[in-house]
């Protein structure tokens, strides 16, 4: 059973799972990809909640949400996802299925089309609202030194927290 939460709710557990790893899920027509994020941020701009998820322009999952409007973010907090959470961080949707290969479930979302990582507790279903190139002449000689040495670097994605809800 899924039981709707304040998008605030559990930002406790989302920030102690989130340097662990999580799954950033997105859809696009027929194509469905989920890749393990451990950056984001869970906010409240534009008279609205919102989640800020960073996804780099190599990533598969890239080629999706450039064309989607939404996506999900789903957090294991009461189960030990680390190797499903490993394989979905190496490992690209072009060469294989992560959802056969970990054994995931893609479960409908209550209120978009991408669906939820069903052995997951907390989820966040988000319709995009901004996109945001990075301008790596804003970004600090640190930032780049540590986070972007090969210069791979992200699009943000805002996304407007239309369902929050965790499994009962």
């Amino acid at each position: 059973m899924k039981k709707d939460v304040k998008y605030n709710e559990h930002t406790k557990e989302l920030f102690e799972q989130l340097p662990k790893g999580a799954f950033l899920t997105v859809k696009h027509e027929d194509k469905i990809d989920t890749m393990t994020i451990g950056w984001g941020t869970v906010g409240y701009i534009w008279q609205k909640p919102i989640f800020t998820v960073a996804v780099r322009y190599s990533r598969y999952t890239h080629e999706i949400i450039s064309k989607s409007q939404e996506f999900t973010v789903s957090i294991p907090v009461n189960k030990d996802l680390k190797q499903a959470l490993a394989t979905c961080g190496t490992k690209s949707g072009r060469d294989i299925d992560k959802f056969k290969e970990c054994g995931l479930t893609a479960e409908a979302g209550k209120v978009i089309t991408t669906p939820v990582i069903g052995e997951c507790d907390l989820h966040y279903e988000c319709k995009i609202v901004y996109k945001q190139d990075m301008e790596p002449a804003q970004a600090s000689d640190d930032i780049h030194k540590t986070c972007y040495p090969k210069g791979d670097f992200h699009v943000l994605y805002y996304g407007q927290i239309v369902a929050c809800y965790v499994k009962e």
